[in-house]
């Protein structure tokens, strides 16, 4: 069994529509330009108000990939 070396990013999602959507984009867009994704964990969520209503959620999400050394 060979050893294996992960990197980790931070991402930050936003929706308009819930917090699992706002994951869901951070996680997809991510995904984009990087391969391999491993795990998703988020690990913040918040919300953005304007005059006292919501108007966006956000998920910071850590992404973990499988680094591959040229």
């Amino acid at each position: 069994m060979s050893n294996s070396v992960y990197k980790i990013i931070e991402v930050v999602g936003t929706s308009d529509v819930s917090f699992g959507d706002a994951a869901k984009a951070a996680v997809e867009t991510a995904a984009k330009s990087l391969k391999d994704l491993r795990v998703a964990e988020v690990t913040e969520l918040d919300m953005k108000i304007e005059n006292g209503k919501v108007t966006a959620y956000r998920a910071k999400v850590s992404l973990s990939f499988k680094y591959v050394a040229d």
